[in-house]
């Protein structure tokens, strides 16, 4: 084995250590563009309710579906761009379908606390919109990693020759002893 420069002998990484790895880097991609989405979510929704005359919950629609559109496109080319790009038309159909499940979880969540709860100024809107997003969000990962952007299959390890031994039909001479 090799030495560090520290006089340490290192060792490969275990398969759990980088499947850790793996994911924890995943995760973080996966945050960055969803907190990107969470922002342009709730600013577009802020924004039509300010801007128009709309009821809350059409208004987070409209905000959902672009946070929907800008996070496609955060998700295919950066957090999941290594992965399966061949049957994009499937991608996108599964990634449209889990996003709806999304959209209907985050604003169920607003549509209750508003309609049924009562619970209908600026701030208790963004609130429950915020959680809404947050339980949603897990719905999305999940999915999204396991049947939309699905990981390309790890490549085969390369076979290890195994040392040259005789066929048993040869016959393999014995050593012959040098004459003197």
């Amino acid at each position: 084995m090799g030495r560090a420069s520290s006089g340490l002998q290192t060792k490969p990484p275990s398969a759990l250590r980088v499947r850790v790895e793996r994911l924890t880097r995943e995760v973080a991609k996966f945050g960055a563009v969803g907190g990107a989405g969470l922002l342009v979510n709730l600013l577009v929704f802020n924004l039509v309710r300010a801007v128009t005359d709309l009821p809350v919950v059409r208004a987070s629609v409209i905000a959902t579906v672009v946070a929907i559109v800008s996070n496609y496109l955060g998700f295919r080319y950066f957090t999941y761009r290594d992965r399966d790009k061949n049957a994009r038309t499937r991608e996108m159909t599964l990634f449209l379908l889990f996003s709806g499940v999304g959209l209907l979880i985050e604003n169920g969540v607003l549509f209750a606390a508003t309609y049924g709860f009562g619970w209908d100024s600026p701030l208790q809107n963004n609130v429950f919109k915020f959680l809404g997003i947050g339980i949603a969000t897990l719905f999305r990962f999940w999915s999204y990693r396991t049947w939309v952007f699905r990981a390309l299959p790890e490549p085969a390890p390369a076979p290890v020759p195994l040392p040259e031994q005789p066929l048993a039909t040869e016959r393999v001479s014995p050593p012959q002893r040098a004459r003197v």
